[in-house]
């Protein structure tokens, strides 16, 4: 280890021990956190369960709400992640490196953007690809006005709003303090470790560490519950549109049963190369339809407007950012419940799985370079995907060429996709092909969350024991399902709200913890610096120079405190020819 290296390692917080059974060995679960976070599942199932109809009526009451009295709170530390986020990549934070100094990057840079687009990709995507920029312009946010034409470039840029930038900043967040917890600190693989600059080992192994892993696991759940059940409502549409089956409770639990059993075989099978080409036979198929309605659509339009969309983003992204349909009333609120607070609320309950994610997979980069991939590359994926989609639909409404809302004047958020693909070549295999994507994010995004969730409920398990994860695929299946049948959509929405507002304060934690953690090393940088400085100059060290513009090694002027400190000319001895 470089000298650099031993100073960074000796700056931070690493006075108290670290418990071994919260390392990579450990093989039991952490009861304080597994059975809190099994106890709110379980209560959870029951009670949706048992008593759908009140559960319908609480989520509701539930979201009404927090949506009422936090809206300004959620948009607001949304905003706060993004200039955190841009801050940590662009100021002098930004050369720290996410592992040793002699750490290379574990992938290249095109496999590395490969993996954020992986993690960029799922079944929300899918879902509201096509619904969500048609219902912004069926149906704007209230007190947005205008011609057709400027009601459908607001509704782009309200979508690009929602899947983009805010979404990775939050990512950003938890992603680089983990990334810097498990690379530059070695510690174990939970979220408890990102808050070790500010608590310090001793708490972080205790009761606080177990409160801060079990708000992260309960999150977890709920976050990929939600996903998937925005999965089951949309296999559901599907599989009505072929005429294959009419959606019910009955059919959308043989399909959460169905997905749930191929998941299953998954981790009992422990098949992790199976799973990666899965995962990247996903990533292609998604591709390949993208392009294939770009290129059968109105190719030269969606050109067009993905750069017109991209500026308009831009042009009007502080504005946005800070909207809360303050002077729009209730319309205002339910509008904010439905969509901006939804979607918040859904990335902060998702961020200890995909935070995980991306840190695993971005040894040796630098800060600067994780902040930039992790926001740039996955924003630009979801505005092609949505301008693709949702564009095609849109135009289709404007030139009249095809009709794609109901008689009430809505847009069925479920059936969208499926109705936009009536119009373009192929649907019926298009159709099947969208099923299939969505089925096999359902697999791979419910596998890879127990993985996740067996990590944090083990203290860092990198392999949790098999009834771990069981136990987990089965919680989130029940919870989806359970989400359906106490209010579909509204439920799915109230949960991701409502489990987002206690993580959030975790999250705002780990920003202060992240800068605290970064403030130590470049302290300890410059420590080590001048360790370096002294070793050379020797005696001479601290001899202050009247002349200002004398320079010290190499001709380079050393700043020590407030003084330049450089080394005295040293006497030259000269010798005759004779000598």
């Amino acid at each position: 280890m470089t000298t650099l290296d031993q100073m960074t390692e000796a700056s931070s917080d690493s006075t108290a021990s670290i418990d071994p059974h919260l390392g990579s060995r450990h093989k039991t679960i952490r009861g304080w956190v597994f059975w809190p976070a099994a106890a709110i599942a379980l209560a959870f199932i029951a009670f949706a369960m048992l008593f759908p109809a009140a559960a319908e009526a609480t989520f509701g009451a539930v979201q009404t709400t927090i949506v009422s009295a936090f809206n300004w709170y959620y948009v607001l530390i949304a905003a706060f992640f993004v200039v955190f986020a841009l801050t940590m990549g662009f100021s002098r934070f930004g050369s720290i490196k996410l592992g040793k100094d002699e750490d290379e990057p574990e992938f290249s840079t095109m496999s590395w953007f490969s993996l954020l687009f992986a993690a960029g990709m799922g079944i929300g995507l899918v879902f509201y690809g096509v619904s969500e920029p048609l219902s912004h312009y069926v149906e704007p946010r209230p007190g947005v006005e205008g011609t057709p034409n400027q009601l459908a470039q607001q509704a782009m840029s309200q979508t690009f709003l929602h899947w983009g930038v805010h979404a990775w900043s939050i990512y950003v967040v938890i992603g680089l303090a983990l990334a810097y917890a498990f690379h530059r600190r070695k510690r174990p693989r939970t979220i408890r470790w990102a808050l070790e600059p500010i608590l310090g080992a001793r708490l972080v192994q205790g009761a606080w560490g177990n409160a801060i892993d079990v708000a992260a696991l309960v999150g977890t759940l709920f976050g990929v519950a939600t996903s998937l059940g925005l999965g089951v409502i949309q296999i559901s549409a599907g599989l009505d549109y072929l005429n294959v089956v009419s959606p019910s409770v009955i059919s959308e639990a043989i399909i959460v049963g169905i997905i749930t059993g191929f998941v299953l075989f998954s981790v009992l099978s422990g098949v992790g190369k199976g799973m990666k080409w899965l995962s990247n036979i996903n990533l292609v198929l998604a591709g390949v339809l993208m392009l294939y309605l770009l290129f059968t659509g109105p190719t030269e339009f969606l050109l067009r407007d993905v750069v017109q969309s991209i500026g308009n983003y831009i042009q009007n992204f502080v504005g946005l950012s800070f909207t809360t349909s303050a002077y729009s009333g209730e319309d205002g609120v339910a509008w904010q419940g439905a969509w901006t607070a939804f979607y918040w609320g859904w990335w902060i309950s998702w961020a200890p799985f995909v935070g995980i994610f991306i840190a695993r997979i971005s040894r040796g980069r630098t800060v600067r370079e994780f902040v930039t991939g992790v926001i740039l590359v996955p924003t630009l994926v979801g505005i092609l995907w949505f301008t693709v989609l949702g564009g095609t639909a849109i135009y289709g409404e404007l030139t009249g060429t095809v009709s794609l809302v109901g008689a009430d004047g809505s847009v069925n958020v479920s059936t969208a996709l499926f109705q936009m693909l009536q119009g373009v070549p192929g649907s019926v295999v298009l159709s099947v092909g969208f099923l299939i994507l969505i089925g096999i994010f359902f697999v791979t995004s419910a596998d890879s969350g127990a993985l996740v969730m067996g990590m944090i409920a083990t203290g860092g398990e990198e392999e949790p024991k098999r009834w771990v994860r069981i136990f987990f695929t089965l919680a989130t299946s029940l919870i989806a399902f359970a989400l359906l049948l106490a209010g579909g959509l509204t439920a799915l929405q109230t949960a991701a709200i409502s489990i987002a507002l206690p993580f959030s304060i975790v999250l705002l934690a780990i920003c202060g913890a992240t800068v605290v953690a970064f403030r130590r090393e470049l302290r300890a940088y410059d420590k080590a610096e001048r360790a370096q400085l002294r070793a050379s100059i020797g005696e001479h060290y601290g001899l202050e120079v009247e002349e200002p513009n004398q320079r010290g090694i190499f001709g380079i002027p050393v700043r020590w405190g407030r003084r330049l400190v450089v080394p005295p000319a040293t006497p030259v001895e000269t010798r005759s020819d004779a000598d």
